[in-house]
Order: structure tokens, then sequence, then C-alpha cells
């Protein structure tokens, strides 16, 4: 398990972020060990030279040996915010997974005797709730509803690992584009079928990131050393859902022009289409920049034209 450049541990490390991760992470030279409920299917679709590590984001047992001497504990575990109706029951499962698999991570770094030098803690931009067209930045004040409320538990939920001399930062991440998966693959099916549009009024803003960005701020979080606290990752050119949905038009060679009104959304949604649709926030990666880490996908047109090209077309 040793390596030249250290061992990363992920919680969350075969999602459509975290599997990425972990191949940027093997390419690079690190020593990658994912946490995961099936080891078995993970090590068969993962880099021969990841580990996978059994667990159920409670106890510490068949991997928390794994934090001592770590070089970085990146924490993306949490259920999908995405997929289902938020009952009651889902929303405490999707806070509930985030709260144990924090605690639990803490847990290992406590009984670390050499302690990692870094834990990323992931977040996400509903911290700052619906905003209209405010500028948001990290200094920002928190928001209100369910994904406020859910980030506002889950950002603190590690923040005890800075009491044991261990750097902590924390993503904020916006809508993540990429090729297979994520929001993108929710948009296309009516696209395809040219019958795409924007959803609701298409005025509310939409702070993406394209995934490779968040791979490539993840593992410069991790090397440069004096990062450290609340970062937003996001693209430095949040945009209209109505621009939004026009360049990917454009992308797919597909008209924008069907829009999904906002009541159709609430319906088959629910509470999750206010928050998460048809609200949006307007928000600006300031400390990720000031930092010196430059996005290779600022603007959205390209962003979306790359994750196209990646999948094969608007088929």
């Amino acid at each position: 398990m040793k390596s030249a450049r250290g061992r990363v541990v992920v919680s969350g490390g075969t999602g459509f972020i975290g599997a990425p991760f972990v191949r940027m992470l093997a390419s690079l030279g690190y020593s990658a060990v994912v946490l995961t409920r099936d080891p078995k299917l993970a090590s068969a679709r993962l880099p021969r030279n990841v580990v996978a590590a059994p667990w159920d984001g409670r106890s510490l047992k068949g991997w928390g040996s794994l934090v001592d001497g770590a070089t970085a504990v990146v924490n993306l575990a949490g259920a999908s915010i995405a997929q289902g109706r938020w009952t009651e029951e889902r929303k405490r499962a999707i806070v509930e997974s985030r709260l144990r698999a924090g605690e639990t991570l803490c847990g290992a770094v406590e009984r670390a005797a050499e302690k990692p030098r870094v834990f990323i803690q992931g977040s996400a931009v509903g911290w700052y709730g619906p905003r209209g067209d405010e500028e948001l930045d990290e200094a920002s004040k928190p928001g209100r509803g369910f994904l406020a409320e859910t980030a506002r538990a889950w950002e603190p939920s590690t923040v005890a690992v800075e009491a044991m001399g261990v750097r902590r930062a924390v993503v904020r991440l916006g809508m993540v584009l990429g090729p297979g998966g994520g929001a993108l693959e929710k948009f296309l099916p009516p696209f395809r079928l040219f019958l795409g549009g924007p959803l609701g009024s298409g005025r509310q803003w939409v702070s993406w990131v394209h995934r490779e960005d968040v791979l490539r701020a993840l593992v410069y979080l991790i090397e440069h050393e004096k990062a450290a606290g609340v970062f937003n990752l996001t693209a430095p050119a949040p945009v209209t859902m109505r621009e939004f949905c026009r360049e990917l038009g454009q992308a797919l060679h597909r008209p924008s022009w069907l829009p999904v009104p906002g009541f159709a959304l609430r319906a088959a949604l629910g509470e999750m289409a206010a928050e998460l649709v048809l609200g949006g926030q307007r928000v600006i990666p300031r400390k990720l920049g000031a930092s010196g880490f430059r996005f290779n996908y600022p603007g959205v047109a390209r962003a979306l034209a790359a994750c196209i090209a990646e999948r094969g077309g608007a088929g």
C-alpha cells in the first residue's frame, strides 16, 4: 500500500464523481483506497492498483487502519438527493447517511497514530438555498430549505478532525456535468426527441461544473497545504436555466423550445422540484480562483460540447 505520493482513502468512491476520481488518483501515482459496501464489484470495475475495502458507514471493521498514515481522506459518501420523491423517510436517509459517514471517518482519524495530512469534506451549493439573482461566494450566509439544512448539518460532521491537527477543506459542489451519469443524463431524453427546453421559468440560476474540473480541484486541495476552509466547487460562469438548455440544444444539434412548466415539475417531484430544479443559486468559486486554481472548462458551451462528444453524440 506504499507509493511515492501516499495513500488516499475515499468514501463514496464508486459513484459518478468518486469512481473517476479514484482512477485519477491511481494514474497520478497515489495508492487509492475505496470504502465500499460491495468490495468485489468495486474491484472488478476499478484499476487493479486500487484497494476496495468493506464499508458499512458505521463501523471501522476492515478499513479503519488504512486511515493511519494516509495522505488524505476524501468523504463523498451520502445517499443521492435526486433519486425519488423527498418523503420524510427519504429525507431522513439523505441526512443520516451523511452524518454517519462523517462520524465514522472521524472515528478512524481519531484512532490513527499518524493522522492524515488533509481531510476533504463533500457538501453542496444547496447550503445557500434558493437565492434568486444574488451572487454568492464562500462568505455568503446560509439559506433556507431542506438542502440548506442538510448541508449545514453535513459540513460540520467532520469538523472534529481539525482539533486533531488535520487540515480540512469543505467543497460545495454545484451541478456536476459529465458523460454517463449525473444531471446531464436526466436532461438528454427530451432533447433527443426534439422536445427539450428550460425547466420552469428558465430564469433560475444553474451553478454547474464539469466533472473533470471537480476531479482536478480535489487533487489540488489535497496537494496545496494552505488550502483550508470552504471552497465553492462550481465553474466561474453560472448561467440561467434558459441559457443552459439553449447551449445543450446547440451541443446536441437540437432545438430548445419546449419549456416544462413549474406546476408540472411540482406535481411530479413535490418539494424536490422547488429546491433542486426551480430555485437555483448563482455561485462563484471565489476562493479556488484566488488560490490559483484554473478551470479547464470555465464556460458551459465548451463543457457541454465536451460531455456530448465523450459520450458519443446525441444518440
